[in-house]
């Protein structure tokens, strides 16, 4: 336990917790006696290895947990890795949804967080899936088999734009909810934008533009 040097900007996230609280700190102190220098990003306690990032602390309504950036990679001896959604291919998360949990794993966790450290060591990285590799849904299947020419519109667009539309497009857990999307989508497809493109014709980067701004110049 020789580095346990505290981020300021940690303390007051962990002051403004109005749940998790408790859990937070039992983690922050595991996580502190790997030896690991304690930053702030993506507005949550994240822990470095030589600028490295191992582990982050964050919390959802059911369950707060820790977050492994190359989670996919570590051997997971005792089955508890998470994948949030079919879709990260990276990170994996170990839940908890009160403090004893954590207090019982400390051992486990320490483990986790070791060999997390031991692959940034040895340089390893994640082999993550081409954009081409992503599984179209078959409600936007169905819609290229209604409308060949979306079906053209969509592989001209560039694989950045596909994935954003595939992620899009599966998120949902109903499929009528996912048709929904694609419906909604079908003329920005065919018109060469992206699912963030701005539809007005003079930028590409305006989200959610309703082309009020067609007229400036």
């Amino acid at each position: 336990m020789t580095n346990r040097s505290m981020n300021p900007k940690v303390d007051e996230f962990l002051s403004k917790a109005t749940k998790w609280k408790e859990e937070y700190v039992k983690l922050r102190n595991i996580v502190l006696d790997c030896e690991l220098s304690e930053e702030f990003k993506w507005m949550h306690p994240c822990y470095t290895f030589e600028k490295k990032n191992i582990v982050l602390i964050h919390g959802f309504k059911e369950y707060c947990a820790l977050l492994f950036h190359k989670g996919a990679l570590l051997k997971d001896a005792h089955g508890i890795l998470i994948q949030q959604t079919e879709n990260v291919q990276a990170a994996r998360q170990i839940r908890f949804t009160n403090v004893q949990e954590i207090v019982e794993m400390e051992s486990v966790l320490k483990a986790y967080i070791y060999e997390a450290i031991e692959v940034e060591k040895a340089g390893l990285e994640v082999n993550f899936k081409k954009d081409r590799e992503f599984t179209i849904p078959e409600e936007l299947k169905n819609k290229f088999d209604e409308i060949p020419a979306l079906k053209t519109a969509f592989e001209a667009l560039t694989p950045g734009r596909q994935r954003a539309y595939i992620l899009h497009f599966s998120s949902p857990k109903q499929s009528k909810t996912r048709e929904s999307r694609v419906e909604k989508c079908i003329q920005k497809i065919l018109g060469g934008k992206g699912l963030n493109d701005c539809t007005c014709g003079l930028s590409q980067k305006l989200p959610n533009c309703d082309g009020s701004h067609k007229n400036i110049r």
